[in-house]
C-alpha cells in the first residue's frame, strides 16, 4: 500500500474540472442526454465550459447557504448533472451525499435522517412521485433542480448570483458520501475522504498507463452516484481523453452511439457489456475500434468477454477486470485477451495489486480455503471508506488488525489468484458455486440474457431465467445445458426488466428469492 501514500495530497473532487481544463481546455464532453441542473450547456461541451458549470452550480449552493462540512444529499432523476453537482457541493467545503434515482422514497427518507438534516437537491418529480412529505422535516432546506414545488428553493432563481471562489477543503476531510448496493436490506452510507479517494485512484490509473497510450475516446456507462464514475473521470480528463457519459444503456442506443463515435475505451457494469453482446452482430461494427473493455465491479460471464473482444479489430485488444467493493474500491486485477476460451474459468478475479492492495482468504470452518471449502474474502487497501455514517459498530465488524471482509467466499490458487464463489448470504449448502454454474449455462445457451440462481422452496437451487426478446426456454436446451451440474429445481422464467436491481445494475438476489417465495405462494 505504500504506492498508495506518496505523496498523496487528496483527490480533490471540487477543482477536478478546473485543473483539468487547465492541462486540456479543448476537450470535450459529450452526453446522451439533457441535463436539469445546466440545460444551456447541452450535450457536447469543452471541458473548460463543464468547469464554468461546475463553477457557476457552486456559486448558487452557496447563494442558497450551503456551508463548508454540511452534508448535501443529492436525489434526483438520472443525469450526469449529479456528477457536476457533486462536484459543486465539494467546491462548497460541503459534503454530497449521493443517492440512486432508483431508490425509493421511504429508503431516502431513511438515509436522509441517518445524514442528520442535510441540505437536499432534487426536483420536482421526486418530491411528487417518490418522497414522503415528512422529507422536509428531516432536510435543512430543499433545493430544486427542475420544476416547481412549494417549500423549496429553485437553483435556477439563482443564476447571476455573487460568484463564489471555491475551497478546497483537508486531504483527510470527509469528500464524498455513497451509498452501499443495498442487496441485503437497506443500504449504508460510506464515507470516503480526499485520501482515500485517491488512494483508489492510483492503481486504476496505473493499470491504464502500459495498455492505451495514446489518446482515445472512451464511453462510460457508469451509475453516476457511484464513487468510480469520479476516478474513472479524473483518469480520463488528466490524459484529455474525449468522454461519452451514457445515461441509456439500451443496445440499441449504444449501437448507434458507437457507431457514429468510435471509442476506444468501453467502462461499463458487467450486466450492461453483457446487453451489448448483441452489438457484436451489428454490420455496422460498432465495436472495431475498441482497445480496452473495462469493468471494475464484479466478475464478468467468459461468454460476454469473449464475444465482446471478437468483435473489435483493434490490435491486441484487451478486457480489463478489477475486482472491488464500494468500500475498498479495486483490490484485484485481471486481464483478458482474444485468445481466452469461452469456457474458461470466470470465477478467477486476478491477483492483487503490488504496493498497493493486499488479499487474504480464510477459513469459514477449519478447513483449507479451497473450491470445496471457499473461505471468506479478506483485504487491506488505503482506499477503504472511513466509516459508515450513523454506523459505526457495522464499520468496525468487518475490519480485523487492518482486514477488510469482502462479504464474499472463494480460495487462492497457489500462485495467488483469488478465486471468486459466491456472497455469503447468497451461499446454498451443498451446491457449490452459483455463480460458476451460471457461467456455465451462459455458455451453453446462446439466447439467455440473464440466469441467477436462488434458493427456492425446500432451499433447493432455483435458476431464474431471462431470455433475449423474451422468447420461450427451449425445455430440450436447457436438459442438455444442465447435465452434468448440480441438481436444480426446474427454470423459471423471467422478464430482464422485471428483476429487482441496484444502482449498479447488480441482482439483488435475495430481494429475488424473496419475490419467487410469493409467487409460489
Amino acid at each position: 500500500m505504500i504506492l498508495q501514500r506518496i505523496a498523496n495530497r487528496g483527490f480533490r473532487l471540487g477543482s477536478l474540472f478546473e485543473r483539468a481544463a487547465a492541462r486540456h481546455p479543448a476537450n470535450v464532453l459529450i452526453l446522451d442526454h439533457d441535463l436539469d441542473a445546466a440545460p444551456r450547456l447541452g450535450r457536447r461541451a469543452t471541458i473548460a465550459e463543464v468547469a464554468e458549470t461546475v463553477a457557476d452550480l457552486a456559486s448558487r449552493l452557496w447563494a442558497a447557504k450551503v456551508r463548508p462540512g454540511e452534508r448535501v444529499v443529492i436525489y434526483k432523476s438520472d443525469g450526469f448533472d449529479i456528477v457536476l453537482l457533486a462536484c459543486a457541493v465539494a467546491r462548497c467545503g460541503a459534503v454530497p451525499v449521493l443517492l440512486s434515482p432508483k431508490l425509493d422514497g421511504d429508503t431516502v427518507t431513511t438515509l436522509v435522517r441517518r445524514a442528520n438534516r442535510p441540505h437536499l437537491v432534487t426536483d420536482q418529480a421526486k418530491l411528487e412521485q417518490e418522497l414522503p412529505a415528512d422529507i422536509f422535516e428531516a432536510s435543512e432546506r430543499v433545493l430544486l433542480t427542475s420544476g416547481a414545488f412549494a417549500g423549496t428553493v429553485d437553483l435556477h432563481a439563482l443564476a447571476g448570483c455573487e460568484p463564489f471562489d471555491g475551497l478546497t477543503m483537508p486531504p483527510d476531510h470527509p469528500t464524498l458520501i455513497t451509498h452501499t448496493s443495498g442487496t441485503t436490506g437497506t443500504p449504508k452510507l460510506a464515507v470516503h475522504t480526499g485520501r482515500t479517494l485517491q488512494a483508489r485512484y492510483r492503481p486504476q490509473v496505473s493499470a491504464l498507463a502500459p495498455i492505451v497510450r495514446g489518446r482515445e475516446t472512451i464511453a462510460v456507462h457508469v451509475s453516476f452516484v457511484h464513487s468510480r464514475i469520479f476516478t474513472a473521470l479524473a483518469i480520463s480528463l488528466f490524459r484529455g481523453f474525449p468522454i461519452v457519459m451514457m445515461a441509456d444503456s439500451d443496445p440499441r442506443h449504444a449501437a448507434d452511439l458507437f457507431a457514429r463515435l468510435r471509442p476506444g475505451i468501453l467502462e461499463a457494469h458487467p450486466n450492461s457489456f453483457m446487453q451489448w453482446e448483441e452489438l457484436a452482430d451489428d454490420p455496422r461494427g460498432p465495436l472495431r475500434n475498441v482497445k480496452l473493455f473495462s469493468s471494475t465491479f464484479d466478475a464478468i460471464h467468459p461468454r460476454t468477454v469473449h464475444r465482446l473482444l471478437r468483435a473489435t479489430h483493434r490490435r491486441a485488444p484487451m478486457f480489463a477486470q478489477l475486482y472491488g467493493q464500494s468500500e475498498v474500491g479495486p483490490v484485484v486485477a485481471r486481464s483478458f485477451s482474444p485468445r481466452r476460451a469461452p469456457g474458461a474459468d470466470g470465477r478467477c478475479v486476478g491477483m492483487a495489486i503490488p504496493g498497493m492492495t493486499e488479499v487474504r482468504v480464510v477459513s469459514r470452518n477449519g478447513m483449507p480455503p479451497s473450491p470445496e471449502h471457499p473461505g471468506y474474502i479478506e483485504v487491506r487497501s488505503d482506499g477503504r471508506i472511513v466509516t459508515y455514517l450513523g454506523e459505526q459498530d457495522r464499520y468496525d465488524q468487518q475490519v480485523t488488525d487492518g482486514w477488510w471482509r469482502m462479504g464474499d467466499v472463494g480460495y487462492r490458487t497457489r500462485w495467488g489468484c483469488v478465486h471468486l464463489l459466491d456472497r455469503e448470504v447468497d451461499l446454498i449448502e451443498d451446491f457449490g458455486s452459483t455463480l460458476a454454474v451460471e457461467d456455465q449455462l451462459f455458455g451453453k445457451l446462446d439466447n439467455l440474457l440473464e440466469v441467477v440462481i436462488v434458493p427456492g422452496k425446500g432451499n433447493v437451487a432455483t435458476p431464474i431465467v431471462c431470455t433475449k426478446d423474451d422468447v420461450p426456454l427451449d425445455p430440450e436446451a436447457w436438459r442438455s445445458a444442465v447435465a452434468g451440474l448440480p441438481k436444480m429445481a426446474a427454470p423459471v422464467q423471467w422478464r430482464h426488466e422485471d428483476l429487482p436491481q441496484t444502482a449498479t445494475t447488480k441482482i439483488k438476489r435475495l430481494e429475488l428469492a424473496r419475490l419467487l417465495a410469493e409467487r409460489a405462494a
